[in-house]
């Protein structure tokens, strides 16, 4: 008997199969025959789905911090510089064409 290869369901999928739990019209097993999904992992999603939907509700907006720019921009700064250095010294040992 040969495995099934892994599958990745896309979020909306697991979104669907969870939230047809949630709901109770059909058992775990009436699920997993409809979807073709385990009834292990379905289990798994619905749970997921209740833990995170009190997130939805909390007001706070699940944001990144932002990015400090300054430090990056010194950076691009430094590393123009040692490339035109190189560039130069690479012109004048004749490794590299004046004209690029």
């Amino acid at each position: 008997m040969s495995r099934r290869p892994r599958r990745n369901h896309s979020a909306a999928f697991k979104a669907k199969v969870a939230l047809a739990a949630v709901r109770g019209d059909k058992t775990l097993a009436e699920l997993a025959q409809e979807f073709d999904v385990h009834p292990n992992q379905i289990t798994q999603w619905k749970v997921q789905l209740v833990e995170g939907a009190t997130g939805v509700f909390d007001g706070k907006q699940a944001s990144k911090p932002p990015v400090d720019l300054k430090p990056l921009h010194a950076k691009i700064g430094e590393l123009t510089l040692e490339n035109d250095f190189l560039e130069h010294a690479l012109i004048k040992a004749g490794m590299l064409s004046a004209k690029r």
